[in-house]
């Protein structure tokens, strides 16, 4: 796919299902807020139907609740899985008006924010993962909120996306695509589904 423009950033994503699986239990989310827009990747818990059911779920709750906040969207999506095998989520939600991001996980969706501005210090910011499960097991909900400006790159990948990539150099000039399909490419397992979501924040249009 091309890269996709949604409000205030663009975005791709990379993705795989695991070798012998028709379905993958790894989804995704960007979608527009009256604030911005929304990011989350998804994955739900072991492969086949049972986890892409799941991961389903986990999506068409956090398409709901949208418009609320990171915490409220979390534990609304929790409510939403009781019953179900669980999932681990990451979400991002950007306010164009105040070029911010308010970014949440729960379980092992890693997240990394890569700054466009080689000033910033620091010019990578890992997301802090609670330990839980959506839908099972949901611990004690902190956001974290970071200052973005034009440039700067997130990136959300599954657990079949080896976590080296978290400490290699990427090349961040590259279009969403080219980036996203990249580390798919060089750290995807072929024991797991997985999947790479890149956004870039561009700002509001002029």
């Amino acid at each position: 796919m091309e890269a996709v423009r949604t409000g205030p950033i663009e975005w791709a994503v990379a993705e795989r299902a695991r070798p012998g699986q028709t379905e993958s239990g790894d989804r995704y989310l960007a979608m527009g807020t009256p604030d911005g827009v929304l990011v989350a990747v998804v994955d739900g818990l072991g492969h086949g139907a049972e986890a892409a059911d799941a991961a389903k779920m986990a999506v068409r709750s956090l398409e709901r609740h949208a418009h609320e906040p990171v915490i409220p969207l979390i534990r609304a999506c929790h409510r939403s899985l009781t019953g179900s095998r669980g999932a681990v989520v990451s979400a991002a939600a950007f306010a164009a008006r105040d070029e911010t991001m308010m970014w949440l996980g729960v379980g092992n969706v890693e997240g990394l924010l890569l700054r466009a501005q080689p000033t910033m210090n620091p010019r990578r910011e890992l997301l802090l993962l609670r330990g839980g499960v959506v839908g099972v097991h949901l611990p004690a909900l902190a956001a974290a909120i970071v200052p973005v400006v034009r440039g700067d790159t997130l990136i959300f990948a599954t657990d079949g996306v080896g976590g080296d990539f978290l400490n290699e150099v990427l090349p961040q000039r590259d279009p969403a695509q080219a980036l996203a399909d990249y580390i798919l490419g060089r750290w995807g397992k072929q024991t797991d589904d997985a999947l790479v979501l890149v956004a870039r924040y561009v700002g509001l249009a002029p």
